[in-house]
C-alpha cells in the first residue's frame, strides 16, 4: 500500500527582528493585601500525601513559537490540532525602557540586526493567508475506516536512528540549491541540536507551530543576514519528499531558494504511527532551521556526520495523560466564558462576570454568567475535562476544591468535588503543566515551599499528587508559557513584590536553572490571570487586577514582559480568576 503522498507543513519567514528593551513602569497603587501559605492539605478524598520528588531535568533552551494551521490531508475539517490557528506575520515591537518601581522585566539577549523578510505567505483553499501553510492536494490511499488523526506523546516518539533522513534532506536541498545556481548550504551540529528539539517538541504535542523567535536561542548562534524555518510531517521515511513538498510551496520555497542563507539545522523525529495499518498515523516530523552568518558559526562544516541523536525517551511519570484527549471545536457563543482569553472576575455578591476577549487587545462589556460563588479563595477558569468548553476551577475558603464543569449552551452543571479539605492553605495554579498531557493539571505550594503537582483523573476526585520542587516561596501562583517555548511555565509573586520565573519544560519538574527574578512591585496586584488570544490568534499574556480597579495586561509572544496595556477598568472590588 502505498503511503499518503504530501505532509503538512509550514514555513516561518522573519521581518523586522529586533529584541524588545525593559518595559516601563506601570502607574499602580500598591495594594496591602499579602496571603502567606499556612500548612499542608490534610490527606483523604482528593489530596493523598506527597510523593518523593523525582530528579530535576536538564535545562533547556528559550524558544518561542508562533502555531500555524494544520489539517489532515482530504480531511480538512479534521484539524491536527483545534487549538492552533496561523497568524497574519510575524514581527516583533521594541518597548520603552522601564524603571524600578513598578513590574519589570529581566534583560533579554542583546539586540539582533534587523531581518528583513525571507517571503509571504501562501494561500490555503478558501483564499485565506496562513504564513506558508496549504494542503497538499494528493489524494490520499484508499481507507476502509473513517480517518482520525492519531494522538503522540513523548512515549509514543520512537527512538530510531535518524542520520539517513538528515542527510537526505540535507542532500536534497543543495541539489535544488545548486540547480538554481545558488552556494550550497552547509550544516551545523549546534544549529540542529535546535531543529531536534522542537521537532520533538511538536512530535510529543501532536501540533505543527513555530517559535516565533527561535533565532534568539543561544544555539542559533546569533545569525545576522535571515532566518527561517519549515516544517512538515509526513506518514512514511521519506525524507527527500519533504523537501520536494516545499518546493511546491510558494512561502517554503522561498526560503530554501533564498541566497542569504549558508548554514541549516535539521531535525527528524519518528513517531509510533504505521501506515500500512493506520494510513493517518503520523510516522515523521522534519524542521529545517535556515541561517544567514556574515562569518560562519563554529563547528559549522560541509555535510552531516551522524546526524542527530534520537530523542531521549523519558520513563513513565504523573504527567502521563490518563487517556488521548482531542477535544471538538465547539461554537462557544452561548457558553458562560467563550474563550480562554476572557477576563472573569467574581463579585461581592458572588456573581461570576466574563469579559469576553475580542481578539485585537480590548474586551466587550461585562456578563454575569453565573452565581452563587461566594466563599471562594480563588477562582481559576480551564477546560478541565477536555471538553471543548470551559469550567470553573474554585478553591474554598472552607477547605474543599471543587469544579463547576460548563455547559456550551450556557451557565454549569452541579460542581464536583476535587479535595474534600484543606485546600485553602495552599496556593495554586493550574494549566497544561506537563508537555504530552492535553488534560489541565494543578500545582500547588504549601507553607514550607514544597511544589506539588496533581494529576487530573477527570471528573472524579484527586487521588495523588507528586512533589516536583521545594524553596518556592509564592503569595500568589500563575502558569503561563512565559518564555514562549511551547511549555508552561510558573510565574511566583513573592511577598516583597517579586515575580519569579520557573521555566517548565513539559516534564514533572521545573527546569534545572537559576531561578529569575523577571519583575518586581508585584504585590500592587490583586490577583493573575494568563491569557490567550487577547491580542491576536494564540497570542500569550498575562492580566493583573489593580487596587483601583484596573487591569494591566502584558503580551508575552515575544518570550518576555512588554509594556503593558489597560484594557479594562472598574473592576474595583472584584476578585480576578485565574
Amino acid at each position: 500500500m502505498a503511503p499518503a503522498s504530501g505532509p503538512l507543513a509550514a514555513s516561518v519567514p522573519l521581518a523586522g527582528i529586533a529584541a524588545p528593551a525593559a518595559p516601563s513602569n506601570s502607574s499602580s497603587t500598591p495594594s496591602t493585601e499579602s496571603t502567606t501559605p499556612a500548612s499542608a492539605p490534610a490527606s483523604g478524598s482528593g489530596l493523598p500525601q506527597a510523593a518523593p520528588a523525582p530528579e530535576s531535568p536538564a535545562a533547556g533552551p528559550v524558544g518561542s513559537n508562533t502555531p500555524a494551521v494544520a489539517a489532515a490531508p482530504n480531511e480538512a475539517s479534521t484539524p491536527l490540532a483545534p487549538e492552533t490557528a496561523a497568524p497574519s506575520a510575524i514581527t516583533s515591537s521594541a518597548v520603552v525602557p522601564g524603571n524600578a518601581t513598578s513590574p519589570q522585566a529581566a534583560d533579554g539577549p542583546p539586540p539582533l540586526p534587523s531581518i528583513p523578510p525571507a517571503s509571504g505567505p501562501d494561500a490555503l483553499p478558501g483564499g485565506s493567508a496562513a504564513d506558508g501553510l496549504q494542503l497538499d492536494p494528493a489524494p490520499a490511499p484508499t481507507k476502509t475506516s473513517p480517518a482520525a488523526v492519531q494522538k503522540v506523546s513523548i512515549q509514543a516518539l520512537v527512538n530510531d536512528d535518524n542520520s539517513a533522513q538528515v542527510l537526505a534532506v540535507f542532500n536534497a536541498i543543495n541539489a535544488y540549491r545548486t540547480s538554481l545556481g545558488l552556494n550550497p548550504v552547509k550544516y551545523n551540529p549546534t544549529v540542529s541540536t535546535l531543529s531536534q528539539d522542537w521537532s520533538n517538541n511538536i512530535a510529543s504535542r501532536e501540533v505543527i507551530e513555530h517559535r516565533s523567535n527561535f533565532w534568539t536561542d543561544p544555539r542559533a548562534l546569533n545569525p545576522n543576514n535571515g532566518a527561517g524555518e519549515v516544517i512538515a510531517v509526513r506518514w512514511d521515511r521519506n525524507a527527500a519528499q519533504l523537501v520536494e513538498w516545499w518546493k511546491g510551496s510558494p512561502a517554503h520555497d522561498a526560503l530554501l531558494r533564498d541566497p542569504r542563507f549558508n548554514v541549516i539545522g535539521i531535525g527528524i523525529t519518528f513517531t509510533d504511527g504505521n501506515y500500512l495499518t493506520t494510513p493517518n498515523s503520523y510516522t515523521m516530523w522534519g524542521v529545517v532551521n535556515l541561517f544567514g552568518y556574515t562569518t560562519l558559526p563554529a563547528g559549522t562544516v560541509n555535510s552531516p556526520g551522524a546526524g542527530t541523536a534520537p530523542p531521549q525517551l523519558p520513563a513513565p511519570s504523573v504527567c502521563d495523560p490518563i487517556a488521548k484527549q482531542q477535544p471538538p471545536t465547539l461554537n462557544l457563543n452561548a457558553a458562560a466564558i467563550r474563550s480562554a482569553g476572557d477576563l472573569v472576575a467574581v463579585d461581592p455578591s458572588g456573581n461570576l462576570r466574563d469579559y469576553p476577549a475580542l481578539g485585537n487587545g480590548t474586551f466587550g462589556p461585562a456578563r454575569t454568567v453565573g452565581s452563587g460563588f461566594t466563599g471562594a479563595k480563588e477562582v481559576m477558569t480551564t477546560d478541565w475535562d477536555r471538553d471543548g468548553v470551559i469550567d470553573v476551577l474554585v478553591q474554598m475558603l472552607d477547605g474543599r476544591l471543587l469544579l463547576y464543569p460548563g455547559v456550551v449552551s450556557g451557565g454549569f452543571k452541579a460542581p464536583v468535588v476535587l479535595g474534600s479539605s484543606g485546600w485553602q492553605s495552599m496556593t495554586m495554579a493550574v494549566g497544561t503543566w506537563c508537555g504530552n498531557n492535553r488534560l489541565p493539571q494543578i500545582l500547588a505550594t504549601d507553607s514550607t515551599g514544597a511544589l506539588y503537582l496533581y494529576r487530573n483523573l477527570g471528573l472524579t476526585a484527586l487521588a495523588g499528587r507528586t512533589q516536583v520542587g521545594s524553596g518556592v516561596s509564592a503569595i500568589r501562583l500563575s502558569m503561563v508559557d512565559y518564555d514562549a517555548d511551547g511549555f508552561q511555565d510558573l510565574l511566583a509573586v513573592e511577598a516583597n513584590g517579586n515575580l519569579r520565573l520557573y521555566r517548565g519544560s513539559g516534564l514533572t519538574t521545573p527546569k534545572s536553572e537559576a531561578r529569575l527574578v523577571v519583575g518586581t512591585g508585584w504585590t500592587d496586584y490583586s490577583g493573575l490571570r494568563s491569557l490567550q488570544g487577547v491580542t491576536g490568534l494564540n497570542s500569550t499574556g498575562v492580566a493583573g487586577l489593580l487596587s483601583n480597579g484596573a487591569v494591566e495586561y502584558w503580551d508575552l509572544s515575544s518570550g518576555r514582559l512588554t509594556t503593558p496595556s489597560t484594557p479594562v477598568t472598574g473592576l474595583g472590588g472584584l476578585k480576578l480568576a485565574q
